[in-house]
C-alpha cells in the first residue's frame, strides 16, 4: 500500500506542480471550449490523454523508445500551442453549440506529454523488475489530478458564462489566447536548433 501511495502522489503532483504548468496549460486548451453539462465528454478526454501519456512512459521505461529531451522538451508547448490555436480559430462554432473536438488531440499529444516525465520515472522505478504495476499507480494519480483541473476549468468557464454572462466564444478566445502566448514563450525558450 505503501508503494501505491508514492506512486500514486508522483503522479497527482505531476500534473498539479505549478513549476510543471505545461500539462496544466494543455488541460486548459483541451478542456475550455466544453461545458460542465458535457462532463462525460470531457472525462473521455482526460482518459485519453492518461492513455497516451501512460503508453510513451510505458514503452520508454521498458526500454522501446528513447526519444531526444531536447526535442520532446520543444513539443510539449508546440501542443499546446497547436490546441490553442485550434480553439481561436473554431471559437464561434463552439459558441454555438459545436464544440471542438479535441479527442485526436488528447491521445495523439498525450503520447508526446508522456515523454517528457518517463526519464524522471525510469529513475524512480529504478531497476524494479515490477515496472508495469508502479506505472499504472502512477498513471492513476494522473488522471485524478486531470480530473480536479479539468473540474476547476469548467467550473470557472460555467461562472463566467453563467453569473458574469461572459460570452462563450469569448472565454474560448480569452483563455486560448492566453495560454497561447505562455506556449510561444515556452517553445522559443526551449527551441532545439
Amino acid at each position: 500500500m505503501n508503494d501505491f501511495i508514492i506512486y500514486f502522489q508522483e503522479g497527482l503532483f505531476h500534473v498539479l506542480d505549478i513549476r510543471a504548468y505545461d500539462h496544466i496549460l494543455f488541460l486548459i486548451v483541451l478542456a475550455v471550449v466544453y461545458q460542465f453539462k458535457q462532463w462525460k465528454k470531457v472525462l473521455w478526454l482526460i482518459t485519453l490523454f492518461t492513455i497516451g501519456h501512460s503508453l510513451t512512459l510505458i514503452l520508454s521505461t521498458y526500454g522501446y523508445l528513447n526519444i531526444r529531451t531536447d526535442l520532446i522538451e520543444f513539443l510539449i508547448p508546440f501542443t499546446i500551442f497547436v490546441t490553442g490555436l485550434m480553439n481561436v480559430l473554431t471559437a464561434k462554432k463552439a459558441s454555438v453549440g459545436k464544440e471542438n473536438q479535441n479527442l485526436f488531440f488528447a491521445l495523439f499529444f498525450g503520447l508526446v506529454h508522456g515523454l517528457g516525465f518517463s526519464n524522471y520515472l525510469k529513475m524512480l522505478v529504478g531497476r524494479n523488475e515490477d515496472k508495469f504495476v508502479p506505472l499504472l499507480e502512477f498513471a492513476l494519480g494522473v488522471e485524478v489530478a486531470q480530473v480536479i483541473i479539468v473540474f476547476l476549468i469548467l467550473l470557472i468557464g460555467g461562472l463566467l458564462q453563467g453569473i458574469l454572462g461572459v460570452n462563450r466564444r469569448d472565454w474560448i478566445l480569452i483563455a486560448s489566447s492566453i495560454v497561447i502566448g505562455f506556449a510561444l514563450q515556452m517553445m522559443i525558450d526551449r527551441a532545439f536548433w
